[in-house]
């Protein structure tokens, strides 16, 4: 195009002679059918990092490891960004924070807020309820504001679903701190637990989720309508319990998570069931 010779152009570029007249590397069907995938899969969930993405690689059958993974995914370009964030308030709690660590499934539900807002600007409200032992999110209800009576009605529907659990965890917000749910903690069998003022790492697990529901979900979708956001919210849910393999478990999903532990552990689940 600019009528030059190759000498010229290589010394403008600042390129080797020898670099320039050799053939590029022939990049096998395998590989190339491999990076397409992970592509997609990158494509479909942008704040999967590439451990996960390898395990989805590999339920789908290819021989890949978590360092073939992660060496792909920078030559590609699907790094993902690390993000910061914080939250805080005072009730008065069943058992002390800093002793109480679910050991089965239904001892301790996590809750807490998230924040977003339609495509007019309107907020949504996200109470994430989550089981601490098995990582299952029970719950991402969406309304436009949320009381102290909405959340009992939340916990009244899911023990209905899967009996009540030995306690709730969660933080100072007016809302946690209301006597509606105070009331119901008093007049049920479950303990509450509250963590203290500005300190969201003692909410580890639901934290996790909410920053989870907001890279995968909220900081992708634009929601035009409240039924929209609850819609996607639901699907959300499902696809985290059912497919989205996790770390602390094992690379398995809440739903294998449970189901495994309820096999090896038969007596235990019918004694935690009545």
């Amino acid at each position: 195009m600019f009528e030059v010779s190759e000498r010229r152009a290589c010394a403008v570029a600042g390129q080797p002679r020898s670099t320039q007249r050799l053939t590029p590397a022939v990049v096998p069907d395998a590989e190339q059918h491999l990076r397409a995938r992970l592509r997609d899969l990158a494509a479909k969930h942008p704040r999967y990092g590439y451990r996960r993405l390898g395990v989805l690689l590999v339920r789908e059958g290819f021989r890949v490891n978590h360092k073939r993974v992660q060496r792909l995914c920078r030559q590609e370009g699907l790094r993902v960004r690390v993000k910061k964030r914080k939250r805080s308030r005072v009730g008065a709690s069943t058992v002390p924070n800093d002793r109480l660590v679910a050991n089965h499934p239904n001892h301790v539900w996590a809750l807490d807020f998230a924040y977003d807002q339609t495509a007019d600007c309107r907020t949504l409200k996200y109470l994430n309820i989550t089981d601490e032992f098995t990582k299952h999110a029970l719950a991402i209800e969406v309304e436009r504001s949320m009381t102290g009576d909405d959340i009992v009605t939340v916990l009244e529907r899911l023990i209905m679903i899967h009996g009540a659990p030995g306690f709730v965890r969660m933080d100072n917000g007016t809302e946690m701190t209301s006597h509606a749910v105070a009331d119901w903690c008093r007049f049920s069998p479950t303990g509450i637990v509250f963590i203290d003022p500005g300190s969201p790492w003692q909410n580890a697990y639901v934290e996790s989720f909410t920053g989870r529901l907001r890279d995968e979900l909220l900081a992708i979708e634009v929601f035009h309508t409240l039924l929209e956001a609850k819609v996607m919210a639901e699907d959300y849910r499902q696809q985290y319990n059912t497919h989205r393999p996790h770390s602390s478990l094992g690379y398995l999903t809440p739903d294998e998570f449970a189901l495994q532990w309820n096999n090896t552990n038969p007596g235990l689940t019918k004694s935690l069931a009545h």
